[in-house]
């Protein structure tokens, strides 16, 4: 395999020859039946309003294989050295589920079995919390479950959790509530703390390294709020499990029920379907939730194998997000989910995206001359539609869309109001903000025009549940995964992180000398 970057490539030049499809005029019934891509879970992938036609698709098909995408792809699921800036195999995908025969061995260990076993182990401790078999140190039930992480130890999980409590109360599942404490803003923790009894809290501790400075901080915090209510008999170490790495100071240590393991070649921001969500998903949702998860993700990790681009929808996804981005400069994408059950899953993909693929280096540590990752955003809808839709519209600069949506709804509690029901309604705005983007509306007075040729995808199922959940969560990772090796960037290392740690650091040490650092931190 070669790693070059895109510019070098026959295929990007090619790119560059072509015309743009106008969707303008050239949406028709016809290209929204035959342009759609099959995900797993039950998704499908619509791309008939983007500015694809057969000869663009054509020259992304010699792109991919140029790129050598799919074979990049195996390599990394048999465990090779794919995140170059650590030295690290990338194993996220083997955390759900093994894609391809061979057995992953690294350190002398089978990681696949080794992800197994962790499965097991949180397989038991949930059903043993959630029958009342482990109990808080006053002898009650457990009855919530909080998180205590930041950044990808919360956002996943956290957009995880608030997707399936509609599904899950509808089906008639027992449900622990779950809470989330990420932010070092004391304010975070004191709120939760506020409304949560902890007799009857588990609290979650996710840190990969045993030595994330918020993470302790708010354990801390969790600790002494524990200690100030003075109950009698109350042990803060019988309501505390740890998510570590088997080498942290966490791992061993006596002041936890349980330790359970992730590793280093699973990314804080790929770490949802590992024990970093596994363990307070099962606590709140019982671990056949969190299985039909992995099992949707797994789907969409194999449907990603294919070659051809049309059969591959996080591939085809990528490619088109490349085209958009390097070929006609266009530096924005919104995620925009109609469905409230993805309240949070922008935010997280905000993470996943701009945290794995907002490089100016290749995997080689050289600068590129391209752009890389588009600023991410999103809301639900129709929320949005009273927000920023406006700019989306009639704003100066087109910004392609991601849109989510599912027939039906999770609850299945709606109302007729004036001939349709809400979800009628909401689907109804949904397939037309799409064909408004698309085609626009002419009109003689200019602020009532709309030009129209704004792009949009979408993603849909019949409904969300953990299946098709856990392949959506897959997409995404697929697609990002995909962008880097078409970029030839490094998607699994995040250096931009640590500088703002590093002088934080600097800052709680007085400064050390640095006047500018210690001007800025005398203001606040």
């Amino acid at each position: 395999m070669e790693y070059n970057n895109l510019d070098a490539t026959q295929s990007f030049g090619k790119l560059k020859s072509l015309k743009p499809f106008n969707i303008k005029t050239g949406l028709t019934k016809e290209r929204i039946k035959k342009y759609i891509a099959k995900q797993g879970g039950g998704l499908t992938y619509s791309y008939a309003a983007l500015p694809v036609d057969e000869k663009i698709l054509s020259v992304l098909q010699q792109l991919s294989e140029e790129q050598e995408v799919i074979e990049k792809y195996k390599s990394l699921l048999k465990g090779d050295i794919i995140n170059t800036g650590e030295g690290r195999s990338v194993l996220h995908q083997l955390a759900r589920g093994q894609v391809l025969s061979e057995k992953v061995i690294i350190d002398g260990k089978d990681k696949a079995k080794f992800y197994l076993d962790e499965l097991k182990k949180i397989k038991d401790f949930s059903e043993d919390v959630r029958s009342g078999k482990i109990r808080g140190s006053t002898g009650k039930a457990f009855d919530t479950v909080c998180q205590i992480g930041i950044g990808g130890s919360d956002l996943g999980p956290r957009a995880l959790y608030i997707a399936l409590k509609g599904y899950c109360s509808e089906a008639g599942i027992k449900q622990l509530n779950a809470e989330f404490i990420s932010n070092v803003d004391p304010d975070d923790a004191a709120e939760v703390m506020s409304r949560v009894n902890i007799e009857t809290t588990l609290f979650v501790l996710v840190s990969k390294s045993g030595t994330t400075l918020e993470t302790l901080t708010n354990q801390m915090f969790v600790i002494n709020s524990m200690k100030n209510k003075n109950i009698p008999g109350f042990d803060a170490k019988k309501h505390i499990v740890a998510v570590t790495s088997d080498t942290s100071p966490l791992a061993s240590s006596p002041d936890f029920i349980k330790a359970f393991f992730m590793d280093d070649f699973i990314g804080g921001r790929y770490s949802a379907s590992s024990a970093v969500g596994g363990v307070i998903l099962s606590v709140a949702f019982g671990y056949e939730v969190f299985s039909k998860i992995l099992e949707g993700a797994h789907e969409a990790d194999v449907l990603a194998l294919e070659k051809d681009i049309t059969e591959n929808a996080s591939l085809l996804d990528a490619l088109i997000s490349i085209y958009l981005r390097n070929i006609l400069d266009l530096p924005v994408t919104a995620i925009l989910p109609y469905s409230q059950a993805l309240l949070r899953f922008p935010a997280h993909l905000q993470q996943l995206a701009m945290e794995s693929n907002g490089k100016h280096v290749n995997r080689d540590g050289k600068p590129i001359g391209y752009s890389t990752e588009p600023i991410i955003f999103g809301e639900p809808g129709t929320n949005g539609q009273h927000s920023f839709y406006q700019l989306l519209h009639q704003g100066t600069n087109i910004c392609p869309i991601k849109f989510v949506g599912f027939k039906e709804s999770q609850r299945k509690t709606d109302i007729e109001i004036k001939g349709s029901f809400s979800q009628t309604k909401l689907l109804a705005n949904l397939s037309a903000q799409i064909v408004a983007f698309a085609r626009g509306k002419d009109d003689n007075n200019a602020n009532k025009q709309f030009e129209g040729g704004r792009f949009s995808s979408l993603l849909f199922a019949d409904r969300l549940t953990p299946k098709t959940l856990g392949a959506l969560l897959a997409h995404f990772e697929n697609e990002i995964m995909f962008e880097g090796f078409l970029w030839n960037i490094n998607s699994f290392d995040q250096e931009g992180v640590q500088l703002g740690k590093t002088l934080a650091t600097k800052v709680l040490n007085g400064c050390e000398g640095d006047e500018v650092l210690k001007a800025y931190s005398d203001l606040l």
